[in-house]
């Protein structure tokens, strides 16, 4: 009877005791549609591979919106772990201190094998410190690239395997579209992005002054050089005569390429993702075009994309959870089917490496284009990246006087003016906040 009563005595005990609660790690995010349901899956994968942590991904609203959602939750005290920000907010994030804690700590004081050295050169120098400490993670990067709906040339009577190295070569084409009668010879996504900034570092020429910003905070913008006037000009020529549609200052002209209106665009790597699943068309992905008449060109291109920073204010075993996390998203295995399901780059050499012994770039011809465009030549000053206070600001800004010269109401040099005086200004306010 007494064995019996302290049998169901322990056994209560045991059934009262709690079970030891996971670390719940929060991570805000930046997609939706095909990419966030890849998200969504890689944080699945990780939650169900181990039992310490469990990862909570939460839709924060576009790149802006969630950058500005961590920033307010932060100075509220209620910031998430882990806070993906767009390349054009590192500056922003850099200069919040005490707001972040850098990636090469974390990993440090987790004791977690963490080898900087393993992510590409261009990728990993843009969220890196002067010494190579990494601040954040990269996570998603891409570049741009041209796509090309073979249909739509072939039923210009153009050969859809034509030569598209050059501006001058697209020009062509673009003309022999629109003699043909098509109405959507060009469309682009993100104009600055694609060609002010990538046109800058693809023809070695500067964006702004101090190595694009990464040698110091008194920087100011070089946009409006002889490069990149010429190059605005013939795309504000093109778009008076019906070869260039501007569709938006996001990515709005993706939809129409995925639905087969337009029959060459300039996009993100990334565009991949949902290119293949939506065009019911014959396509491929070319270099991004570069002005032949430039020495030193094409150089290479620089990222889009995000990084993963991590907050600061944390628990150290949620900081724990964190690293384990990172490490898990920087594994091969795990970056090369990202890398293969959305078109961004394979952020380390050895998913680029294991991504080719799959045969992934065999069976889709041009997949590994925005590897080779990236890694053609080792970065200079100019090609490194773009690292700017204030550069989300300055985009819009850039948008503006675009718009201006598309709609026929600017000139390029004008345009590109204005954008250099409006957006130094901007960068002296910067400047000043964080001396």
């Amino acid at each position: 009877m007494m064995m019996r009563k302290l049998m169901v005595s322990v056994a209560a005990i045991v059934t009262a005791a709690p079970v030891m609660a996971q670390t719940e790690v929060e991570f805000w995010h930046a997609f939706t549609g095909r990419l966030g349901e890849l998200v969504a899956e890689q944080v699945e994968t990780f939650n169900a591979s181990q039992s310490d942590y469990v990862v909570n991904a939460t839709h924060k609203g576009n790149y802006s919106e969630t950058l500005n959602a961590g920033i307010a939750a932060f100075r509220a005290g209620e910031q998430p772990d882990i806070l993906m920000v767009f390349e054009v907010g590192t500056a922003t994030m850099m200069a919040a201190e005490g707001a972040i804690k850098p990636v090469f700590e974390v990993m440090a004081d987790a004791g977690a094998e963490f080898d900087a050295d393993a992510f590409i050169g261009s990728v990993k120098g843009y969220y890196t410190t002067n010494d190579g400490d990494m601040l954040s993670l990269p996570f998603n990067s891409s570049t741009p690239v041209l796509w090309v709906n073979r249909d739509a040339l072939s039923g210009a009577g153009i050969d859809p395997d034509v030569d598209l190295t050059t501006w001058e070569q697209v020009g062509d084409v673009l003309e022999a579209l629109k003699v043909s009668g098509h109405e959507c010879p060009l469309v682009t996504a993100w104009q600055s992005w694609v060609h002010l900034e990538n046109l800058s570092a693809y023809h070695n020429v500067p964006f702004a002054s101090q190595a694009n910003g990464f040698g110091g905070l008194d920087t100011e913008l070089m946009l409006n050089g002889d490069v990149q006037t010429k190059h605005i000009q013939t795309m504000g020529d093109w778009a008076k005569d019906g070869k260039f549609i501007y569709t938006g200052r996001r990515n709005e002209g993706g939809a129409n390429f995925r639905g087969g209106e337009c029959a060459l665009f300039t996009e993100s790597s990334a565009g991949y993702a949902g290119i293949k699943a939506e065009a019911a068309f014959d396509f491929d992905v070319r270099p991004l075009p570069y002005w032949s008449g430039v020495s030193g060109a094409p150089q290479n291109t620089i990222i889009g994309g995000a990084s993963l920073w991590v907050m600061a204010g944390q628990p150290a075993v949620e900081y724990e959870g964190v690293a384990a996390f990172l490490n898990f998203l920087s594994s091969p295995e795990i970056q090369a089917k990202w890398h293969q399901d959305t078109g961004y780059l394979p952020i380390t050499q050895a998913a680029a490496d294991l991504t080719r012994e799959q045969g992934f770039y065999e069976e889709n011809p041009g997949t590994d284009i925005a590897v080779e465009q990236m890694t053609a030549n080792a970065p200079t000053e100019n090609s490194k990246g773009i690292r700017l206070g204030n550069f989300d600001q300055i985009r819009t800004i850039i948008d503006e006087e675009l718009e201006a010269v598309w709609a026929g109401d600017k000139d390029a040099q004008a345009a590109l003016d204005s954008a250099k005086q409006r957006g130094d200004e901007l960068l002296r306010r910067f400047e000043q906040a964080n001396r």
